[in-house]
């Protein structure tokens, strides 16, 4: 999505997310189970939705993320999380320390990277051994016509989005890193297709488009996954 995007739906994003803030809360809770001591970084913050999630049950959160737009916003909106930092960077090349955090995660991010890879390479290396891993993204559909369909939509929708990766390449990726998968959760969302367009500010001719592309029904499938960084054997 172009910056100029991000600056016009940057504040109703950030009121979507503060509506669903609490279901989104427990579901981390119980999804990564921490203990409450974690350092925890967040690639690709955005507005903030997954580090305020994960702020009331974990000792501190950095949030990155390359578009200052979306980081002012989160900025604006954490004041109820003092332990949140949001810092601007790139989240292929991360300009901090390896094995400097207890868990390293992204939500809804690595469709938007040209190579999800390197995204994937940089939580592995900024996370300690014996920490952990999080991923949560969009995932293509099995079928390669249909996740092609998919794709076409969604970059009509927010040129911004590079291409949705099924469960099987997320799993590469992980286990390439050295990570393993120690549990996983998948669910379907409805999509509300005038509101889905509303928040990627998808407007005039770009509009009708991408409205002309939207697969019939649409529901996405969300896919979640811990990992965790095993500590060599002696």
């Amino acid at each position: 999505m172009s910056g100029d995007r991000w600056s016009r739906t940057a504040a109703q994003l950030a009121e979507l997310e503060e509506r669903r803030r609490a279901e989104l809360t427990e579901r981390v809770r119980r999804f990564v189970q921490p203990d409450g001591t974690e350092r925890v970084l967040d690639v690709g913050t955005g507005t903030g939705a997954l580090a305020f999630a994960l702020a009331p049950h974990v000792r501190e959160v950095v949030g990155v993320d390359r578009s200052p737009e979306l980081l002012a916003e989160a900025r604006r909106r954490a004041g109820a999380f003092p332990n949140t930092t949001f810092v601007e960077g790139d989240a292929t090349r991360l300009d901090l320390e390896s094995g400097s955090f207890d868990l390293a995660g992204c939500a809804r991010t690595l469709h938007h990277v040209h190579r999800p890879e390197l995204v994937v390479a940089e939580l592995a290396r900024t996370v300690r051994l014996g920490g952990r891993v999080l991923v949560i993204d969009q995932l293509a559909p099995a079928d390669p016509l249909v996740a092609f369909e998919v794709d076409r939509f969604e970059r009509a929708r927010d040129p911004g989005h590079e291409r949705l990766l099924p469960d099987v390449d997320v799993r590469v990726l992980l286990e390439a890193n050295g990570l393993v998968v120690i549990r996983t959760d998948f669910r379907e969302e409805e999509r509300d297709l005038e509101r889905y367009l509303d928040i990627a500010g998808c407007e005039g001719d770009e509009r009708e488009r991408a409205r002309s592309l939207a697969p019939a029904g649409y529901r996405a499938l969300v896919g979640w996954y811990l990992a965790s960084k095993p500590t060599p054997a002696v």
